[in-house]
């Protein structure tokens, strides 16, 4: 590496690979892409007879566009910054090339105002994913730029329609203006709650769908930080994959515990008679917080659950478990306290979470040293131990792992990006270091992220 700056080590792990870069996008820029998607400021109305001023959103106006990819096939996405602020697009569970990944000064440089990025997404696995900013994070997502994004099976499993829910809440006070995004003494614990809770933004909403139909509900949490109950009641239903992964055996869809990050696909047949309801809720210390409703049109088109093909798992490698190396991961809180270091993706002033006693510095163009190497090909277990009283939602970008087991519960084989890691728990999750590059790794309750539990694993090809 003689001669290579830290920083050009970050952003390609080799000269051949940066050179690559650059003369990709070049070629790419050649022709139009697949999607331009602008981020801009708007105004929304998420409560009835009230216009939210200030919000942020991808695409051209009202809530963030769901995009749609083919399983195995490029997908070529112009992102145009038009805030007056630096921002990044970070595509949520797809294993994709490390310069895509959309991380700043780890994978490539903030979009500044006014600039642009194409980037190019194959990607490997079907199923439910997300999209969001990784720069100036919280306030970003807060004031709305978080999207869904389905990735299709090559199979159609033979639903009538699919339906994305972008599940969130939006910090408002009572005249439906943004109040204060977050309150430290809560980013010091479990996090600052949203005060309006939304799908698709809009509080409460209705879907009609056709008496009888097969439904493909893909429930997609990007809020900031609520970890919650859900139940779909009154249904004929089945969750058929969560984190975007089949599951081998499917569930009632009740008591479904999603954090942020976390995605849920339920096969729902609509009731047969028109006007009937099903309701989607959140449990609550004041009983069930109704979210969406579902209503039956029509006359019933006479579909079963039966009819629907079986969702094929996704190509994730297994992990030779006798073969493995065991590398240990302990979250707690920050052994210095040190404010982190000014970025032009900002900062919330406060450092209070860290990772190996290690507490991120903030997105900078010298990023610490990464929490551990990993060898492209190898087996590994990761042993995460919370030594907080507090739930982490833990994300691992560009790669995919299979829970193993937790001194708390027994946890099912459930191949994920994001495990909900609860108050004093170990857990054990297995991976094969499948994908070079550097990945970001962090709580994905943002007031964490942005306050010390964040750091990065290398790949090394």
């Amino acid at each position: 590496m003689l001669g290579m700056s830290r920083r050009e080590f970050l952003l390609g792990s080799a000269g051949t690979l940066s050179a690559f870069a650059g003369g990709s996008l070049i070629a790419n820029h050649a022709s139009a892409a697949d999607l331009t998607l602008p981020i801009k400021t708007l105004s929304h109305s998420l409560l009835p007879d009230t216009v939210t001023e200030n919000m942020m959103g991808f695409g051209v106006g009202g809530p963030p566009p769901v995009l749609r990819l083919k399983q195995g096939e490029a997908f070529t996405v112009d992102v145009v910054n038009q805030l007056d602020e630096a921002s990044i697009v970070h595509w949520h569970g797809l294993r994709i090339d490390n310069r895509m990944d959309g991380v700043p000064y780890l994978t490539q440089q903030p979009i500044e105002p006014g600039e642009q990025f194409r980037y190019t997404l194959v990607a490997p696995d079907a199923g439910t994913f997300w999209y969001h900013p990784h720069c100036n994070t919280l306030e970003q997502m807060a004031r709305g730029l978080t999207g869904v994004m389905v990735v299709e099976e090559a199979e159609d499993p033979g639903f009538d329609q699919d339906l994305p829910l972008n599940i969130r809440d939006f910090r408002l006070a009572g005249d439906g203006q943004f109040t204060s995004l977050f309150k430290p003494r809560n980013a010091a614990r479990g996090g600052t709650l949203g005060t309006v809770s939304t799908v698709n933004w809009h509080s409460e909403p209705v879907y009609d769908l056709p008496a009888g139909s097969l439904t493909r509900l893909r429930l997609a949490v990007t809020d900031l930080t609520r970890v919650g109950t859900y139940d779909l009641s009154k249904a004929e239903a089945t969750v058929i994959a969560l984190d975007s992964n089949p599951l081998s055996k499917p569930i009632a869809p009740e008591g479904i515990v999603l954090s942020p990050g976390q995605r849920a696909d339920i096969a729902l047949r609509v009731p047969e008679t028109e006007g009937e309801i099903v309701t989607l809720s959140r449990r609550s210390n004041k009983g069930p917080k109704v979210i969406a409703r579902f209503r039956a049109i029509g006359t019933s088109s006479g579909r079963s659950l039966s009819e629907l093909r079986p969702l094929a798992p996704n190509p994730v490698p297994e992990a030779d478990l006798a073969n493995a190396e065991v590398l240990d991961f302990v979250f707690g809180w920050s052994p210095e306290g040190t404010p982190p270091q000014p970025s032009i993706c900002g900062s919330l002033g406060y450092t209070f979470w860290s990772i190996n006693r290690v507490a991120w510095e903030g997105d900078t163009p010298n990023p610490i040293e990464p929490l551990a190497l990993m060898r492209l090909g190898k087996s590994y277990i990761l042993r995460f131990r919370n030594e907080t009283p507090n739930a982490h939602p833990i994300h691992l970008h560009g790669l995919s792992f299979k829970l193993l087991r937790s001194n708390k519960r027994t946890l099912p084989p459930l191949v994920t990006d994001t495990a909900l890691l609860l108050a004093e728990e170990t857990m054990e999750v297995s991976l094969v270091a499948d994908n070079p590059g550097n990945w970001a790794f962090h709580c994905h309750v943002i007031e964490h992220q942005k306050t010390g539990l964040t750091g990065y694993i290398r790949v090394d090809a």
